[in-house]
């Protein structure tokens, strides 16, 4: 006699299962659910304090905003910082330095300006747009003086830009000077000729390959760039004669590029006094408070600035790297 409904046990065994194989399943189902549940509290978790952080950010911005505008409504000394080599692709650029000193300028609280000036120099033209700019604004605004305060080094186009100022402060050990102009670049004649690589240049004009770096030189081109870079440095030192005045005791190596510690710079007159930002704003300016006028880019910008700068770089021409500097 045989039995027609065998137990689960007996089918599960007849199949090679286990005979507890409906518990194991339960448990693994329980398992992954609460890992699931474990994996969902991490998330949430996770949100919650990411929109924490998130508010308490917005919290901190709000309130350095108020206390900005606050400031700004109260009598303070405007800082605007020039930091780097000055060219039009840097943050030292004429167009964020020039914007802050006009927003530092139009403030009716403002009760003097800081210029503060770390640089090695840079492009001719940045420098005489923000040179410009600065006497500009002091004829528009004449109760408000404008003083240089220079950090560690203020060569060159970064002196250029500082002689518009009323004053200029720097430390005894500060770098000052290098009121000269360079174009600079490499030969590669003979080594190409070593290599055996020729040069294959083709223009419309007879000097499109100015100064080129694997042709020999050209006299005629070297005496255009020399004339070019006199012209140059002739418009520096007028414009540091301009803008010192009768504080410039003049020598012979002055406009050579030498430069010299800010101790000695006074005695040359390129400097007027030893001083920081502090000192400035509360024995020179009167006005202790300091609210920083400096723009500052965003991520936004930074990635724009940096796309910009790699498709110059990709589409300039060769004369780019050649352009008069002064540094």
């Amino acid at each position: 006699m045989t039995d027609d409904n065998p137990s689960p046990l007996a089918d599960s065994a007849a199949n090679g299962r286990p005979a507890h194989w409906e518990r194991d399943l339960l448990e693994r189902l329980a398992f992954a659910s609460l890992t699931e549940q474990r994996r969902s509290r991490r998330w949430g978790i996770f949100f919650k304090l990411f929109f924490a952080i998130y508010l308490v950010l917005v919290l901190v911005i709000a309130m350095s905003d108020s206390l900005s505008s606050k400031a700004l409504k109260s009598r303070h000394t405007a800082l605007i910082d020039m930091q780097g080599v000055i060219s039009a692709d840097s943050l030292a650029n004429a167009d964020n330095v020039i914007s802050g000193l006009r927003a530092a300028f139009e403030n009716k609280t403002t009760q003097g300006i800081v210029l503060r000036a770390n640089s090695p120099g840079g492009s001719p033209v940045q420098a005489g747009y923000i040179n410009d700019e600065i006497k500009r604004l002091r004829t528009k605004y004449p109760k408000v003086p404008l003083y240089a305060v220079i950090g560690d080094v203020c060569a060159s186009g970064c002196y250029y830009v500082v002689a518009a100022a009323d004053k200029i402060y720097a430390d005894k050990a500060s770098v000052v000077g290098s009121i000269g102009v360079l174009m600079n670049g490499f030969g590669f004649v003979d080594s190409m000729k070593k290599l055996g690589v020729e040069r294959r240049l083709i223009t419309a004009g007879e000097h499109k390959g100015f100064l080129d770096p694997f042709g020999p030189v050209k006299p005629g081109e070297v005496k255009h760039a020399q004339q070019m870079l006199t012209e140059i440095h002739k418009q520096f030192i007028d414009t540091v004669r301009q803008g010192r005045g009768e504080a410039l005791k003049e020598t012979k190596d002055m406009y050579s590029g030498l430069f010299w510690t800010g101790e000695e710079a006074i005695k040359m007159g390129l400097v007027d006094s030893l001083g920081g930002t502090s000192y400035v704003a509360r024995e020179v300016i009167g006005a202790e408070e300091i609210v920083d006028y400096t723009y500052r880019e965003n991520v936004f910008d930074r990635f724009a600035r940096r796309l910009g700068t790699a498709m110059a770089q990709t589409l300039g021409t060769d004369f780019l790297g050649r352009a008069p500097v002064l540094k």
